[in-house]
């Protein structure tokens, strides 16, 4: 048994005999993880939960030490527990039985859960303005989403990933008039500019990074230009024209390049789903009209929100500012972001009643299809997947949005109360910033002042930022030096290819470790480091581990050290495991079983980091278990066999943690 599904069948027996012992139904058991094997493997303060549940019930004063003891009478009748002690005035220390569980989770899964399930869920994360090239804060959204839907499917659950494309908004607009009226260009030069630019070795989204400041600049001096904006902006939205035509080129074009990007740090998408198809699929028309009719929006005919219509909320969730966050019509009877997202999400929950065209649109390198909507019915080979109607909706979207997307929440809600707040989460995150020596490194010019900043600021619109892909090729350089260091004698094509999975391990973990809400501040050094929690001591730790098992012979091999296992009296390991120095073997082992434990909590929590630090303390723990034990000269049997085992518990569940971050396990380092 896993170690949750042991928590799930004590938990069970708990609540059974609380109602049976006590009357009282216990509607959450909370179970801890001690600080040390030596205080039990989980810990259960429940007792003093059911003296105050039991006292509000009947009036009677318990004794929480007493109700614990008729806890552990029952749960010592399970034959996974070894026993049980009652710590201070009630908590149940339980202690697993160290030999069976060994045996049974020797050859075990990390992941046991991983599978299908029937309820879909989707996660929307990256949705970069298709405008220019992706940069680090679009980088931390991606890596946070694609992670998260790793944890989730490695809890069995069915995911979508989509990356919404905002193909009609201001920003592609104004890329468009840089096109248009700068350098005066028409669809059929930009297609002949963008096959000169890829026959030098040059990126379509970086011209249009440029470009996008430069149209920036123009703007403050040329009102004219900005009036530009406002017309393109139009012309797009409404489509059929030469200008929406040249819009959709520069958009998709950048879609290719930012897809690109992603798959460099292995982020792949299932969906596309494109705004001009919500626009002119009549999506909104159709939620404006499921609104009107159950009441949940209404019609302002007087004060500073007449002539729009605005969704009431009983509490007033934003300040000022985002007041008009709760207009979804304005009194010019254009629809704002909001309303846009509200109809989006219902199509996502399935609600809408309403569904998108679909057509081909890219293969990854590991066979991955992904597809994207389309403003007909496309002639598709093959079958195309089912898109949307999940169960619950996940969306990626930086901490400044909070407001909009409790918007989005409420009013999704207010149409469906079936489905509720709960089908729609909003994975917020705090933005990222680079260290003054990073800034430097990547080509900023920085003032004395600036040098003793903490973090320096980015602004895309000023083309103040760092390109993803520049970030990355950084990286890669940085690492490919190290590695050459280390192995002279590799091919060029190996070094390539370790110094790629160091950068890109560097890059995940740095951008995982921190909490959602925690502002990052980059810095090359810190990522790359092979020392402290990083992505490469990470690696390091699990190259390690498979160095070891690709010196084992034949008869030192896992299989036949399980198999000696388990034919030892269960006395022989237990008198290993329990002794004085058996038991950092057992801590090795018991924090190796985690990993599903972790995930789940990851899952539940909506916090990658908690799985980013247990994988860092497995990899510490087992550099540890290696320095302190000789795995393969041991020369009791018994013992060499135990830790050849618990080795490959540890080394299996690291490698499949990393997985789920989203990082690669080198060959060497």
């Amino acid at each position: 048994m896993t170690i949750t599904e042991i928590q799930k069948v004590l938990r069970s027996a708990i609540s059974e005999t609380a109602k049976a012992q006590f009357g009282v139904d216990i509607e959450s058991i909370a179970a801890e993880t001690p600080p040390k094997t030596e205080l039990g493997d989980i810990a259960f303060p429940v007792a003093f939960e059911l003296a105050k549940q039991i006292k509000v019930a009947t009036g009677e004063k318990q004794n929480p030490r007493a109700i614990a003891e008729v806890l552990k009478a029952r749960l010592e009748t399970f034959d996974f527990v070894g026993k049980i002690e009652i710590a201070g005035p009630g908590y149940l220390n339980v202690f697993f039985d160290r030999s069976k569980f060994i045996a049974e989770n020797a050859a075990a899964n990390p992941l046991p859960n991983a599978g299908t399930a029937s309820a879909k869920i989707c996660v929307e994360h990256t949705s970069v303005n298709p405008n220019k090239a992706a940069h680090i804060g679009h980088v931390r959204n991606s890596v946070l989403g694609d992670t998260f839907q790793r944890i989730l499917k490695s809890t069995g659950k069915q995911v979508e990933v989509q990356n919404y494309i905002d193909n009609t908004g201001v920003q592609v607009a104004d890329v468009v008039v840089g096109f248009m009226f700068i350098q005066n260009m028409t669809l059929e030069a930009i297609k002949g500019l963008d096959t000169e630019l890829t026959g030098s070795g040059q990126s379509f989204d970086y011209y249009c990074w440029d470009l996008y400041a430069r149209v920036g600049q123009e703007y403050l001096a040329n009102e004219e230009l900005k009036s530009k904006r406002a017309e393109v902006l139009h012309l797009i939205e409404e489509g059929g024209n030469e200008t929406a035509e040249l819009a959709d080129y520069v958009a998709t074009r950048n879609v290719e390049c930012i897809l690109n990007t992603m798959e460099r740090l292995s982020i792949r998408y299932d969906l596309l789903p494109r705004e001009s198809e919500i626009l002119h699929l009549h999506f909104w028309d159709k939620a404006f009209e499921q609104m009107k009719q159950l009441g949940v929006i209404h019609y302002e005919s007087e004060g500073k929100q007449a002539g729009c219509w605005v969704m009431p909320f009983e509490e007033h969730t934003g300040d000022d500012d985002n007041e008009g966050d709760k207009i979804l019509v304005r009194s010019n009877g254009t629809v704002t972001y909001t309303g846009k997202d509200i109809a989006y999400q219902m199509w996502k929950l399935g609600i809408l009643g309403l569904d998108f065209n679909y057509k081909y649109f890219h293969k990854y390198a590991n066979g991955q299809d992904v597809w994207i909507t389309s403003p007909q019915v496309e002639q598709n080979e093959g079958a195309i997947p089912s898109f949307g109607g999940g169960e619950t909706i996940y969306n990626v979207i930086d901490t400044r949005q909070s407001y909009p997307q409790e918007v989005v929440k409420k009013g999704v809600a207010a149409i469906s109360p079936e489905r509720g707040e709960k089908a729609s989460i909003h994975l917020a995150y705090e933005m990222v910033a680079l260290s003054p020596a990073a800034a430097e490194e990547l080509g900023f010019a920085l003032s004395d002042e600036d040098r003793k900043r903490p973090f320096i600021e980015m602004s895309g619109r000023k083309g103040l930022g760092v390109k993803a892909d520049d970030l990355i090729d950084r990286l890669e350089a940085k690492a490919l030096a190290e590695v050459e260091s280390r192995h002279a004698d590799a091919t060029d094509e190996e070094k390539q290819h370790i110094a790629h999975q160091l950068a890109v391990g560097a890059l995940r973990y740095f951008l995982l470790k921190f909490t959602r809400n925690t502002v990052i501040v980059f810095d090359f050094n810190e990522a790359l480091s092979f020392e402290g929690e990083t992505g490469c001591f990470c690696q390091y730790s699990a190259v390690r581990a498979n160095s070891i098992f690709r010196k084992l012979d034949e008869t030192n091999s896992v299989e036949s050290s399980e198999r000696r296992l388990l034919a030892c009296e269960s006395s022989e390991i237990d008198a290993i495991v329990n002794s004085e120095t058996g038991t950092d073997i057992w801590s090795m082992a018991i924090l190796a079983s985690r990993l599903d434990e972790t995930v789940h909590a990851a899952a539940t929590a909506n916090e990658p980091a908690i799985l980013a630090k247990y994988t860092f303390t497995l990899a510490k723990a087992f550099n540890l278990f290696y320095h302190n034990h000789k795995i393969i000269a041991e020369a009791d049997d018994t013992k060499r066999a135990l830790l050849v085992v618990v080795a490959d518990m540890a080394r299996r569940s690291l490698t499949a943690a990393l997985d789920t971050l989203g990082i690669e396990v080198p060959m060497k380092m």
